[in-house]
């Protein structure tokens, strides 16, 4: 069984608390009905829709690892986990970067940005088409010779990381953050500000955002959610708006180059060079800091 299945009372709990806790108190991370019910709905939603395609993936994880493994690394060693951890999360990195810098796959996880609020529910709001769209990212694991039981064992210890990291509750962690994700380095992953947009892309780690250059820290207040807000709490709409806008835009695309532009370069792109993505939003936001 799929271990998140496990930490589903966790999640239930600490949802409480920190409804608690931010109740009646003016912040983003407060809870509403709606938000948080949208929320678990997509997260319910990936969970069961996850199934088959995992049951897939897993069968052809082992055939690859059965046949052409490169290394023979062991199952029952300890030290294996301290090679696996920062490897998965090296693949989950590049995984959500492209997952934002790839119109194809940001449709598959638009969704996850879709509140504009910020708690411990919003971690729940995964995608339906991720399973899908992600798998291939970590197929290289099992191409050097770690087990497919323990590469999704990792994943799965990947996301459940993730889930403390959504909150307004816990501020700067000092020196922690210099080498792990934090909620402060995630607040910042989810602005919609044009400084924050496409940062801080780490799940486990914050390193491969510092090593290649996509790192933000949390300066100014967060404004959460899209550049294009979507004004539904409809688990369906916020599942597939983005695959349907895709849709529209190839079969008003008036040339190859478009048709292909709006299904693989980054979101915002235009066929008529109009578009603003998020490198020409940021670049904007830094000529406007810039002192005359």
């Amino acid at each position: 069984m799929d271990l998140i299945w496990y930490a589903i009372p966790v999640f239930l709990i600490t949802m409480v608390i920190e409804w608690r806790l931010t109740a009646g108190k003016p912040t983003k991370g407060g809870y509403t009905l709606k938000d948080s019910a949208a929320s678990i709905a997509m997260g319910l939603g990936n969970r069961v829709i996850g199934i088959l395609p995992k049951l897939a993936v897993f069968a052809a994880w082992m055939w690859l690892w059965e046949r052409y493994r490169i290394f023979d690394i062991p199952q029952d060693a300890w030290w294996v986990w301290l090679l696996l951890i920062p490897a998965e999360d090296f693949c989950y990195y590049w995984f959500h970067r492209c997952s934002h810098e790839v119109r194809l796959l940001w449709a598959a996880h638009v969704n996850h940005h879709s509140s504009t609020h910020y708690n411990l529910s919003t971690a729940l709001r995964q995608s339906w088409t991720t399973p899908f769209t992600g798998p291939w990212f970590w197929f290289p694991l099992i191409l050097i010779g770690f087990h497919p039981l323990m590469v999704s064992v990792a994943m799965a210890l990947n996301l459940v990381y993730q889930y403390w990291i959504h909150t307004e509750l816990i501020g700067s962690m000092g020196p922690f953050e210099w080498i792990f994700n934090s909620p402060s380095h995630h607040r910042v992953h989810h602005g919609r500000n044009p400084e924050y947009l496409d940062r801080n892309h780490g799940g486990i780690f914050i390193v491969w955002d510092r090593l290649f250059g996509t790192f933000e820290p949390e300066r100014a207040e967060v404004d959460y959610g899209l550049t294009k807000n979507l004004d539904t709490y409809n688990p369906i709409t916020i599942a597939f708006h983005e695959w349907a806008a895709i849709f529209a835009d190839v079969v008003r695309a008036k040339t190859w180059r478009g048709r292909l532009g709006y299904v693989f370069m980054p979101p915002g792109w235009n066929e008529d060079g109009t578009g603003k993505t998020a490198k020409v939003l940021r670049a904007e936001a830094a000529a406007r800091r810039a002192p005359d």
